[in-house]
């Protein structure tokens, strides 16, 4: 996805994690900095972040918008 398309909450999304696809569902966008998946996130309007869970360990993560796929899972 390029760094200028959106996800919501609820979409299917997947991601590279460790030379292998991770899949999850997207929980929400940041657009502050926060602290979100046991690290500081740094995020604005202009450059969102999206915290995900994954479907495998359950975890939430956090990646920005170009490392997402939307998922037909």
């Amino acid at each position: 996805m390029s760094k200028d398309e959106e996800f919501k909450k609820g979409d299917h999304v997947e991601w590279s994690s460790h030379g292998s696809t991770a899949e999850g569902t997207v929980e929400e966008k940041i657009t502050e900095d926060t602290k979100a998946a046991k690290r500081t996130v740094r995020a604005s309007p202009d450059d969102p972040q999206y915290r995900v869970r994954s479907e495998k360990s359950g975890n939430d993560a956090v990646h920005k918008p170009d490392a997402l796929r939307k998922s037909n899972g």
